[in-house]
C-alpha cells in the first residue's frame, strides 16, 4: 500500500489496546493522533542522523485529519507516512491509518512540522537528514 504513489517513509503496524476505545466501543479520535505521533518519532529515530539537538527541535504546527470510518476493536492498523512538502524550516508529512491488509482506510491527512531554535523560538533550517529523506532521497 502506498500514499497516492508517494514514497512511504515508514509503515508502522500498531496493535490496538482496550484502553484506546471510547464509550461507543471504537477507537477514540484522540488516539489517532497518538498513532501518528508514534510513527513520526519512529521515523525520526530511523534517520540515523540528528533530527533534534540541544539547539533545535521540531514542533507540530498543524494537523489535518480526515476520519473515514471508525476503527473497531480488536484490530491491527498500519500507519504510513510520506513526505508531501519540504520547506526551509518545515516538512509536511502525509499520513494514513488503514487496516493491516490495506482494504479499509480509517483516516488520512497531513501534519506540518516546523523546526525551531530552542533559545529564540524562531524557525531554523530543517536538519539535513529530514530534508533529504522527506524529499525521497537516500
Amino acid at each position: 500500500m502506498s500514499l497516492d504513489n508517494k514514497t512511504t517513509l515508514i509503515r508502522l503496524p500498531i496493535e490496538l489496546r482496550w484502553r484506546d476505545l471510547d464509550a461507543l466501543n471504537h477507537v477514540n479520535n484522540s488516539n489517532f493522533m497518538t498513532y501518528l505521533e508514534e510513527a513520526r518519532i519512529r521515523w525520526f529515530q530511523s534517520l540515523g542522523e540528528p533530527w533534534m539537538t540541544d539547539a533545535v527541535m521540531p514542533l507540530l504546527a498543524a494537523v489535518q485529519m480526515n476520519y473515514r470510518v471508525p476503527i473497531p476493536y480488536p484490530a491491527r492498523v498500519v500507519v504510513e507516512l510520506s513526505g508531501d512538502r519540504v520547506g526551509n524550516s518545515s516538512v509536511t508529512l502525509g499520513h494514513r491509518i488503514a487496516s493491516e491488509d490495506g482494504t479499509v482506510l480509517y483516516a488520512d491527512g497531513h501534519v506540518v512540522m516546523v523546526w525551531i531554535d530552542r533559545a529564540s523560538g524562531r524557525p531554523t533550517p530543517l536538519p539535513d537528514a529530514v530534508r533529504r529523506l522527506a524529499s525521497g532521497g537516500a
